[in-house]
């Protein structure tokens, strides 16, 4: 009652308007409620209504109460609020007031909680009625199912459906409308009427009118009136029917609704489809992926390194002929080994990056996945021998000084490939030839005329070579005939290849291809289980010797194993089923043990599960077939290789054959190695390669290396003679690459699968740790660090240790090591060993030289003690340096990047009260200061202060280095510097170190540069002078349109943004105002306090007010290592809105800092522009003269964009084998994180030295390009292809190059750092510099070629002149070839000399003299020496014939030059193509010499160098 009674009462007087807003929303709220409860059936809806109104007043009644503070009371005690009482009395509190609220704070602060109860239950029971109403319609349809149960269908209501299209829509219509309530109006009419006997008595009248009824009764049961009136079985099956055939009715919503619900389902079940088949294909690649796994070599635990992974993916998706770059972006290779995957992390792992991929693109990533598992053994290997190789380092480095004496080392080298045998020799490299010496050390005449192909790098390669081509010629003509053959005629095929042998051979090879007759087994005879004959019995058994194993090896290179792939799938499918059982198509040396000697089950039913063919198709005879005739395990015999003495014919190079007699013991057998390290049946022979122990002799015969198989040397040497003619068996003899190249090969269209590998390399397990990923931080110090953790150390310097920090910190590229020609540090002795090894060579030779190194390399006391002292001169001399660049920037506060000479000795010689002064003055005299400008002061920079302080630290008494750091310490506690300065000081430095920064991080662009100029710039003015300032970049042009207004101008290249409409790209003359000429011929800054009142300043914005000219301009002078002008930096505070903004003496000091680090990163950009420039034409000219070379790539080394120990390499351009230069304007970046299966360009840029690697097959020699100090710049990466080395003709003008190139880096660089004078011997020189360095090259080369000319005997001349052209009395004799022969040559040493006179003398172009022998010779004279030497190709008196020049020489090749050997026409040929290039060069002058300066574009241009300009694409 009492809540009843409350609900009628008045609200409360104190309810303000916005509670009767809040309670009329409330009350809408209670309305729609009330609603919403009528449409519910079966509930009363006025008690349904009242009670929810009831209940929600309330709700609203306590929750007011409550908020006001009042207790529930009855209506009769009711009182004014704001009375007191003691009894039931409401107190209304006082309003808080808050001030400086949140608007969300304060609405949730003042929103009233019986809303949010009020809400609630009102959700509540909403909920609980839509429930009632989902169970009532739920309950309709369960008494809808019992109805039709009770009450059965009428099919025959199916007979009104029918699709025709005329009567579809009336049918629908009549069915939807009329039919529902017709049908059972007649079914009643016709019931009445049988009642009624209507039609019995037909003659007796009756009052039934059946029209009447039927009227009455749909007038009774109109649809729109009566709801549910039930529906009969006949009724039920007609709505049914009328509801299909409305999906039929076109453009109404049920066939729409049916279409989308029928394009749903299908879709729905495409999905399905999909989805399944995609679980399925998921399903079977992480299967296959899980196969694959087991390829690799894994830790101890079973894992494998994350990182070698991500490096196998991104190498695939980087592949251009699948078109997955997009794919590496989702790869972010870590840079540490430690995160490991074990095999369902493998298969997630790479599942997850492959879920687009395309089966055949699977298929790819598997086999590409195979091949890297197989490099990453090779990684393991080289990593276990470069860890040798250092420990090796160690032991012999007893002074531990940290570096090993080189002429010693390359002696020992030189010992120990002496006294090997011939056999290892052919797997060692020559330490005599490059890259072991270095040019330096090289005669003009060795690099020149030194045409001995037995110097070679490879002892004998020229010589093999040229044998093994013809065994290939003879194998290829004989497998062509053999084509056109059936099987049975195989045994006359055998007798006809072994008849057709060249006769050139060597003994040995002859009686090992003759060997093959007798000893190959005959399909027929291997079919019918024929014993090896009487010959080929004593073979087997000589072979077959107690611990030889015959399982496959599995420590066998991948490369190798994938073109004997290669091989077997190029063998046509017509060949194939004609040699199905035979071994006559792969080659003369297939037959292993296994297939001679029956007892051996085992290893051949190993053979068909690993190496037969039979796993590569259906093409080949089924399994059982290839047992019993055990002949088709040809491939399993070339598979069947040694260990690591296998892996050196990666590239298919034959070695010297070793000498036997015609029916040798090891004519076609290919023994195996067993791997596992606890096998019993392995044996060790005798060591063939003896070290010495220390103290005694190096022995003088032969070393020989132990092997961990019983097995010769003779052997393997025999296995790889017949692996590679296995190899170069389908190489045509008219290839470019015909020397081991199988780049004309077809590409392999199937590898074969994958095949299950050892955990062990040449026996030893991998630990699992990564040697050389952590072996600079273990194993190799850099001075320079170590002595910055001396002076941290030191509480003298505390006031340098920050300096020396942020020194240490803006190093830019560390980890870099300094070839200096005398000694090795780690990394450049661990490199050497590995290119004098090779990859190829097991682990037992780097052993066996390991110890013969730790026996040979002995010093004495004397070398000890020299070494010490040198290691500690070289450590006090970097502690000096990091001391004196410290001081340096200390006391230059304003980074100027010069201190006065005067200030300097003010402060110096008051060092200990002066007592040192006139020894200081003493000292001054010895050292030549630069000239300054006129009225100014000599200017020190940072190394010439250097410089200036160790010659007086020399001339002072004690000991230098004691000195030194005393001197140090004096001029840091006498210079007085503030906090407010040191922190301007480091704010300066940090920014001028990104200038610096730019220009090594921009790829070779001045773009970079020039926005971190003005970077500086304006910061330093927001931050130190509190200015808005703009700048910009003018340098100095020759004026070549408009001569007459001076001979130059200055360009402005660069200015800030808001200028750019303005300034940008505008030229200005002498004849203008300004005073940019006067900076540039005083060659000093010069600042305008007051523009406005000066009246010599030149404003390039003509739409200024003049009274807005108020501001102050600074003109600072550019200048380059020997203080000449380059051009002008500019900077004004015209834009500033300030009345004074002068700029202050510390401003100007840092602007000239500025401008001093502005023209060090200009010119490095521009000495890395010219090094391309060189690089391009060094390539043109080796492009020219060799044919073997598949591609050349160049790099620079960059900082790393993050600031850590590492640098990266960019790839500037890319030569392909055309000689076609794509020059990168935006150079890809590569790191080391991702070139694990490519770490030879970092080897050879942390070494300084060549390295010669190889990478998915193909051969690399990477050589390095140094700068003045030893370090590495960049690298010229080389490609050969599968070539193993260039042919020696090849590889002498691959040094050529080299040298060349490096000797023209050397140049550039020190012109640029001023260390070197300029110097112009050819007139084009003078032309320019871009010019200069595009003919830099050739000059080099030109004097180089004329040093070398000078030195050869005058009778080498002499000789050439005997030469006569008589022609042949009879062609038909049998010195045919050799007549031939000489005639060519006469022909050649005739063309070459004609060459040569027309240079001299142009004037005999049109004389018969030319065209006569003997009249030539005379021009042959004591003053032609002279004449070459002198020549200047690019003078402008000379005017020759190119033209008529290169015809003299076109026709003869550089191969026919070489094959000839007589080293003048060596010389002379050379001299020509390079006076030729020259004398194109000068005459095309402006198209030639285009510098190829990238920029910040993703476009890219093409180059070919000489005489040919770029073009932009």
């Amino acid at each position: 009652m009492n809540k009843s009674a409350s609900q009628g009462e008045v609200k409360p007087a104190q309810e303000n308007g916005k509670e009767d807003k809040e309670r009329k929303w409330d009350s809408s709220e209670v309305k729609e409620l009330h609603e919403t409860l009528q449409s519910v059936p079966h509930v009363p809806v006025k008690e349904a209504s009242n009670n929810v109104v009831d209940e929600a007043m309330d709700e609203i009644k306590s929750q007011e109460l409550n908020l006001e503070g009042q207790q529930t009371i009855s209506p009769d005690s009711i009182k004014d609020s704001k009375t007191e009482a003691s009894g039931n009395i409401a107190v209304r509190k006082p309003a808080k007031v808050i001030f400086t609220l949140d608007e969300t704070d304060l609405e949730s602060k003042l929103e009233q909680p019986w809303k949010k109860n009020l809400f609630e239950r009102m959700e509540a029971r909403a909920q609980a009625m839509q429930q009632k109403i989902i169970d009532k319609e739920n309950l309709k349809k369960e008494l809808e199912k019992k109805a039709e149960k009770k009450l059965p269908r009428d099919n025959l209501a199916k007979e009104w459906f029918n699709t025709e299209s005329m009567t579809l829509n009336n049918r629908v219509y009549l069915l939807d409308k009329l039919l529902p309530t017709l049908i059972p109006g007649i079914e009643s009419m016709l019931t009445q009427v049988e009642k009624k006997k209507v039609l019995t008595e037909v003659d007796t009248p009756s009052k039934f009118d059946p029209i009447n009824y039927l009227g009455e009764y749909l007038m009774r049961n109109n649809p729109y009136y009566i709801k549910d009136p039930g529906m009969s079985g006949y009724q039920r099956v007609m709505k049914e029917v009328t509801e299909d055939l409305k999906i039929y009715v076109p453009d109404t919503i049920c066939n729409r609704v049916s279409r989308m619900k029928e394009n749903v389902k299908q879709n729905r079940k495409q999905r399905e489809s999909i989805g399944k088949i995609k679980v399925k294909v998921a399903n079977t690649r992480k299967q296959a992926l899980q196969e694959q796994f087991d390829e690799w070599i894994l830790d101890p635990k079973g894992m494998i390194p994350v990182s070698v992974i991500q490096n196998a993916l991104h190498e695939f998706f980087q592949n251009p002929d699948f078109k997955l770059e997009s794919y590496c972006k989702q790869l972010d290779i870590t840079d540490s080994t430690e995160p490991r995957l074990n095999k369902m992390e493998f298969t997630e792992y790479i599942s997850s990056h492959i879920k687009d991929l395309k089966s055949e693109m699977f298929e790819e990533l598997l086999k590409h996945l195979c091949h890297s598992a197989d490099e990453f053994r090779k990684i393991i290997k080289a990593d276990m021998q470069r860890q040798m190789f250092a420990e090796l380092f160690l032991h012999c480095d007893h002074g531990k000084v940290g570096f090993l004496d080189r002429q010693r080392t390359l002696a020992l080298l030189e010992s120990f490939y002496d006294h090997s045998s011939q056999m290892l020799r052919s797997l060692l490299r020559n330490p005599r030839q490059w890259p072991f010496i270095e040019f330096e050390e090289m005669n003009l005449s060795e690099l020149w005329g030194d045409m001995d192909n037995q110097k070679h790098i490879y002892e004998g390669f020229d010589k093999v070579l040229l044998e093994t081509n013809t065994l290939l010629s003879a194998k290829h003509s004989s497998k062509t005939q053999s084509k056109l053959l059936e099987s049975p005629d195989q045994p006359k095929l055998d007798e006809q290849r072994t008849s057709t042998l060249p006769a050139n051979l060597p003994e040995e090879q002859k009686g090992v291809t003759a060997e093959q007759g007798p000893q190959k087994i005959s399909t027929e005879e291997q079919e019918q289980g024929k014993k090896p004959t009487a010959e080929q019995e004593p073979y087997i058994e000589s072979v077959t010797q107690p611990g030889t194993h015959t399982e496959s090896t599995l420590e066998q290179g991948s490369s190798r194993e994938l073109i004997i792939e290669q091989e077997t799938h190029r063998v046509p499918s017509t060949e194939q089923g004609q040699h199905k059982g035979s071994i006559v198509g792969q080659g003369p040396h297939r037959v292993s043990v296994s297939e001679q000697r029956p007892s051996r089950e085992s290893t051949a039913e190993q053979g068909l599960r690993r190496g037969s063919v039979a796993e590569q198709g259906s093409r080949r005879e089924s399994i059982a077939e290839q047992v019993q005739r055990k002949g088709s395990v040809a491939e399993q015999g070339s598979r069947r290789m040694s260990t690591a003495e296998q892996e050196s014919l990666r590239e298919s190079i034959i070695e010297e054959p070793y000498q036997k007699s015609e029916r040798g013991p090891y004519g076609e057998i290919i023994s195996e190695e067993q791997e596992d390290i606890g096998s019993t049946s392995q044996s060790r022979k005798d060591s063939m390669l003896k070290s010495t122990k220390p103290g005694e002799p190096i022995p003088s015969e032969h070393i020989e290396v132990p092997l961990k198989e019983k097995r010769s040397w003779e052997q393997i040497h025999e296995e790889q003679i017949f692996l590679s003619s296995e190899l170069q068996e389908e190489v045509p003899t008219s290839s470019r690459n015909d020397h081991f190249s199988e780049t004309t090969k077809k590409e392999v269209q199937k590898d074969k699968s994958c095949e299950p590998r050892s955990q062990n390399i040449e026996g030893k397990s991998w630990s699992g740790e990564f040697f050389t990923c952590n072996w600079k931080t273990k194993y190799v110090k850099f001075e320079d660090e170590e002595q910055a953790n001396l002076i941290y150390g030191n509480s003298r310097f505390t006031d340098l240790h920050s300096i020396i920090r942020n020194i240490q910190s803006f190093k830019e590229v560390k980890g870099r090591t300094a070839f200096n020609g005398v000694s090795f540090n780690l990394l450049q002795f661990v490199q050497l060993l590995e290119t004098f090894v090779g990859e190829d060579a097991p682990l037992s030779i780097s052993e066996t030289l390991a110890t013969f190194f730790k026996g040979g390399y002995v010093e004495t006391e004397h070398e000890k003690m020299n070494a010490l002292e040198k290691f500690r001169q070289n450590a006090l001399q970097v502690r000096r340096r990091l001391l004196l660049d410290a001081i340096f920037q200390k006391w230059d506060s304003d980074a100027s990047g010069f201190l006065d000479l005067t200030e300097v000795d003010e402060l110096l010689y008051t060092y200990k009260e002066g007592m040192e002064k006139e020894s200081m003055k003493k000292a001054k005299l010895h050292i030549q200061f630069p000239k300054p400008p006129p009225g100014h002061e000599v200017r020190l920079s940072s190394k010439q202060f250097q410089n200036y302080i160790e010659l007086i630290v020399s001339e002072l008494r004690g000991n230098e280095d004691q000195v030194l750091e005393s001197v140090v310490e004096f001029l840091m506690n006498t210079l007085e510097r503030s906090h407010i300065e040191n922190l301007r000081n480091c704010a300066r430095r940090k920014w001028l170190h990104k200038i610096q920064h730019a220009a090594e991080t921009s790829g070779v662009s001045l773009e970079p540069v020039y926005s971190e100029t003005f970077k500086a710039l304006t910061q330093d003015a927001e931050a130190h002078g509190n200015k808005k300032i703009s700048a910009h970049i003018s340098l100095l042009e020759e004026n070549v349109l408009l001569p007459e207004k001076g001979n130059v101008l200055l360009r402005n290249v660069a200015c800030t943004l808001d200028d750019a409409p303005f300034v940008l790209n505008k030229v200005l003359y002498r004849d203008m105002k300004g005073i940019s000429f006067t900076v540039v011929d005083e060659g000093k800054p010069i600042h305008v306090p007051q523009v406005q009142y000066h009246g010599n300043i030149f404003f390039w914005n003509h739409s200024r007010n003049k009274n807005d000219y108020n501001g102050s301009f600074l003109a600072l002078p550019l200048q380059d290592a020997y203080m000449r002008i380059f051009g002008v930096l500019a900077v004004d505070t015209l834009r500033d809105p300030h009345e004074i903004n002068i700029f202050l003496p510390h401003e100007i000091r840092f602007y000239q800092g500025v401008a001093n680090v502005f023209s060090t990163a200009y010119h490095y950009v521009h000495s890395r522009e010219h090094i391309l420039h060189i690089v391009i034409t060094g390539i043109g000219w080796l492009y020219d003269v060799t044919s073997s070379i598949t591609s050349i790539t160049t790099y620079f080394v960059e900082p790393r964009p993050a600031q850590d120990s590492d640098y990266v390499l960019r790839n500037m351009m890319v030569t392909g084998q055309l000689g076609l230069t794509e020059i990168h304007k935006n150079p890809p970046t590569i790191y080391r994180k991702s070139c694990i299966f490519r770490d030879f360009l970092f080897k050879c840029t942390d070494s300084s030295e060549v390295v010669v690697a190889s990478a998915c097959g193909e051969t690399h020699i990477v050589v390095p390009l140094r700068e003045r100090t030893g370090e590495a710049l960049g690298v010229l990466d080389f490609n050969i292809g599968r070539n193993k080395m260039l042919l020696y003709q090849e590889y002498k003008d691959l040094q050529k190059m080299t040298k060349v190139v490096q000797m023209a880096c050397y140049e550039i660089l020190g012109e640029f750092s001023g260390e070197i004078e300029k110097k112009y011997i050819l007139e084009i020189e003078n032309v320019g510099e871009v010019q200069r360095a595009g003919i830099l090259f050739f000059r080099i080369m030109l004097l180089e070629l004329q040093e070398s000319i000078q030195l050869l005997n005058p009778m080498e001349f002499v000789s050439l002149l005997l030469y006569g052209i008589t022609p042949l009395a009879n062609p038909n004799s049998p010195q045919d070839s050799k007549s031939a022969e000489l005639e060519a040559n006469m022909e050649l040493v005739y063309d070459v000399l004609k060459a040569v006179i027309l240079f001299f003398h142009p004037e005999l172009e049109f004389s018969s003299d030319l065209g006569s022998w003997d009249k030539c010779k005379f021009y042959v004279n004591r003053y032609l020496v002279g004449n070459i030497c002198a020549f200047d190709p690019t003078a402008k008196h000379v005017e020759v014939n190119v033209q008529l020049i290169n015809e003299c020489i076109r026709g003869h090749s550089r191969t026919e030059v070489w094959k000839f050997g007589n080293v003048v026409i060596e010389h002379l040929y050379h001299w020509i193509h390079i006076c030729s290039a020259l004398t194109k060069i000068t005459r095309k002058l402006n198209s030639a010499i285009t510098p190829p300066l990238p920029s910040k574009t993703d476009n890219y241009m093409y180059a070919k160098m000489p005489g040919e300009g770029l073009q932009e694409k």
